[in-house]
Order: C-alpha cells, then sequence, then structure tokens
C-alpha cells in the first residue's frame, strides 16, 4: 500500500490523515515540537504531547524513529513523527507529499520530495513549487484542485458561522505564556474571560462552545490565533472533525486517485 506522508497534523491535515487512511493508505504526519494547533480535540498534533491520540476512532500515536512507525502502521494507527523539516521524507521515500502546514506561505516543500506534491491552500503556486493546489478558503470552491496557479489569497476573516466571523476567534493580545480558564467543549458566556496571556486577559465576545483553544503553557506571540468560539452551542462540533477538513481531504484522495 501507498505511503502518503502529512506535513502539519493540525484540524486540516487531520481530516485529510482520516480520509487517507479510512481508504487504506500508509500515513505518516510530521509535526514541530511544540504544535499551536487550536482545535486540539480533533487534531493527531495532540500526539506529540500526549503521545496518543484518537479522533474519530482513529489512534494517532507518536513515534520516535522509523522503527516505531512501522510498527504504529502495524497497529492500524498513524504515526505522528517530530521532523520540522522533513528530513525523514527522503527515507520513507512516499508516493505523495501534502504539505497541510496551513502556514499561508511555503515553508519548504518542494516538487522533488515525492512524486506526487500537493499544497493546501494559499502560499503554494501548482506546478511550479508543488504539483498540486487544493482550495482552502471557505466558498464554493473550497476542496477544488488547482492544476495550475494559486489557491484564493488569505483574506484575515473567519469563515461565518450564525452571523460571527472575527468575533469567534481569540487572538493573543499580547506575547506571553497561555494560561487557560476554560476546556474544550465547556460553555461560556459574553464576557467570560477565556483565558490570559502574559498578564492580559482574553474575553468571549458572545454566548458558545469553547470549540478550541491552544495548548496551556505554551508561548505564543501578539495576535497568534489561540482560541475559537462556536455560537451554535452545540458541544458534539467541538470534538468532531469539520466538514471543511473533510472536504479538503476528499481533493487530496481524488487527486491520488486519478494519477494513478
Amino acid at each position: 500500500m501507498e505511503t502518503i506522508i502529512i506535513r502539519g497534523g493540525g484540524d486540516l491535515a487531520t481530516g485529510i490523515a482520516y480520509k487517507l487512511h479510512k481508504s487504506g493508505y500508509k500515513v505518516i504526519i510530521l509535526e514541530i515540537d511544540k504544535p499551536l494547533t487550536v482545535r486540539r480535540a480533533v487534531a493527531f498534533s495532540e500526539a506529540v504531547y500526549e503521545k496518543e491520540v484518537v479522533v474519530e476512532g482513529i489512534k494517532g500515536i507518536l513515534a520516535k524513529d522509523k522503527e516505531e512507525i512501522y510498527g504504529i502502521w502495524d497497529l492500524d494507527a498513524i504515526p505522528v513523527y517530530i521532523d520540522r523539516k522533513g528530513d525523514i521524507i527522503k527515507e520513507i521515500k512516499p508516493s505523495v507529499v501534502v504539505d497541510a502546514i496551513i502556514a499561508k506561505v511555503n515553508l519548504g516543500t518542494t516538487k522533488d520530495m515525492a512524486p506526487i506534491t500537493i499544497g493546501i491552500g494559499p502560499g503554494f503556486e501548482a506546478g511550479v513549487d508543488v504539483d498540486l493546489v487544493i482550495e482552502s478558503n471557505r466558498s464554493p470552491n473550497l476542496g477544488k484542485i488547482i492544476y495550475n496557479g494559486k489557491a484564493a489569497e488569505n483574506t484575515g476573516i473567519p469563515g461565518e458561522v450564525m452571523g460571527y466571523t472575527e468575533e469567534r476567534v481569540l487572538w493573543a493580545p499580547s506575547s506571553g505564556v497561555v494560561k487557560a480558564f476554560y476546556n474544550i467543549g465547556d460553555k461560556v458566556k459574553k464576557g467570560d474571560i477565556i483565558c490570559q496571556v502574559g498578564d492580559k486577559e482574553v474575553i468571549a465576545k458572545f454566548d458558545g462552545i469553547l470549540r478550541g483553544m491552544i495548548k496551556e503553557g505554551l508561548f505564543v506571540h501578539q495576535g497568534l490565533k489561540i482560541g475559537d468560539i462556536d455560537p451554535r452551542c452545540i458541544r458534539k462540533y467541538a470534538f468532531t472533525i469539520s466538514d471543511k477538513a473533510k472536504i479538503i481531504g476528499d481533493g487530496v484522495l481524488n487527486i491520488i486517485r486519478r494519477e494513478k
């Protein structure tokens, strides 16, 4: 069975990994040593901190070397390996590399990494630094496969949910260490102090469910996304892969099936 390496283990990358794993592919997720994932309850990146995580019935397990990666596959799980630069790609020789870091810029993925390279969202140009790009902007084009050119530029405005856009996202008001006062899945009310960054408070702007919260104790820089409130007040949404992530995952799966 073909091996696919996904750079990044956040919620969108996890949606891709979920789709590929369910379709029978051997998947490896590459992460950094301190992931800054917000939707940690549905992200395999959390295995970096917890050693093992389960997302919608699929287990992600932290691997320390290539031998452990093979062992984790034998457990029908997804190995998560700390490798910021993707050095192990040359050793594993995957048939596909997917850059799902969602950094809005290319952090080093090149076409020569694998027979098929795919970039998710802005920061990549199909036919130049990767073979194909998948649109990640929540729009009618979400999940579209781009054979030439780029995805839509990042607008900086979160997708609308029940009339809320920018208010949904919690941003670091300053640089400092995060101290959280609520857990993912908790109900919060307008005016609640959700967390503190350094000595500055982050306050909820409406009632909802805390859908995502960056790991407590991390040092973050001012302006970083650190949390996400869902106004729909349906707790299970905090613990299920988003439709957006699964649509992008379908796009990756379609590419692999077509190119083969």
